[in-house]
């Protein structure tokens, strides 16, 4: 007997859902073992074959790895590193990709590919001719080639394309008809425009926050003080000298997570609507 329209739909919908919680279980289990982990003594965790759940919750290796580091000074370096960051960009993507998407201008979309090429540039080529120059203008040992290169647009091409995206699902009507109320080009971008690319804007400050608060290398090649130190840094420091304390590295891998986690719940519905409105016109 042949299936029907239906069948087959419940079918394809069954499959579906057993192999995204497939995938699901397969990749928060890495997060899960870390969790576990962290709440083990040192001596559980050697031992062989391995506990699944430990005897007793051993809460003291979070208050040890966030006291045996100066780990609030590093979170308020990597927040007002990755806030500054964050700001520059989104001051720079919604400027450029306006005026990618509603001026005309003559060679706009030459440039535009010219833009979208230099993501295919790794970072690390560029990385010794950036130390140059900002050595010669005395910025290495600073917090500022981690910060106002953001009000630049260096590394900015993804998220000025998320944005130009965006930008082109918006009708034009919009803006013809505030034009015709007597706005001028600002205006018509800061009343009309940018409050109805919230999405996107959401999408840009979450791929960002996570891009700089994840950042190993950059820190690492500008920042010489351990006072500057980003969580990052630091928690590689804190393996390298306690590196046979897996517990205590686990809390802090969680404790570094942790804001992440905590911003993604609350910007989450918004992230999947701009990610998912800026593939609708190219």
């Amino acid at each position: 007997m042949p299936l029907t329209k239906k069948k087959k739909e419940g079918i394809n919908r069954v499959s579906a859902t057993v192999v995204l919680i497939i995938l699901a279980a397969a990749f928060g289990f890495p997060f899960f073992w870390m969790v576990i982990t962290s709440l083990k003594p040192t001596q559980e965790v050697l031992i062989y074959p391995p506990k699944i759940l430990p005897q007793v919750l051993h809460l003291v290796n979070y208050v040890e790895a966030a006291t045996m580091i100066p780990y609030f000074r590093y979170l308020w370096n990597t927040v007002y590193i990755a806030v500054v960051w964050t700001s520059g960009i989104i001051f720079c993507s919604t400027l450029t990709a306006y005026g990618f998407s509603r001026l005309k201008w003559k060679g706009r979309d030459i440039f535009f590919y010219i833009m979208l090429a230099t993501m295919m540039v790794p970072f690390q080529v560029i990385l010794i001719p950036l130390f140059v120059m900002y050595s010669k203008i005395h910025w290495v040992g600073t917090f500022k080639p981690l910060t106002w290169p953001g009000f630049l647009g260096f590394s900015g091409a993804f998220y000025i394309f998320l944005m130009r995206q965006f930008f082109m699902t918006l009708p034009k009507d919009l803006e013809d008809a505030a034009k015709i109320d007597g706005c001028n080009e600002l205006q018509v971008f800061l009343r009309i425009m940018l409050p109805l690319v919230k999405p996107a804007l959401a999408a840009v400050v979450l791929f960002c926050f996570v891009a700089v608060w994840n950042d190993f290398l950059e820190p690492l090649v500008y920042i010489n003080s351990q006072d500057k130190y980003t969580l990052a840094l630091g928690i590689y420091n804190f393996a390298a000298a306690r590196y046979s304390s897996w517990p205590r590295l686990m809390a802090s891998a969680i404790e570094i997570s942790l804001p992440v986690i905590i911003v993604f719940f609350f910007v989450q519905k918004t992230f999947i609507q701009g990610i998912t409105l800026t593939g609708i016109k190219g």
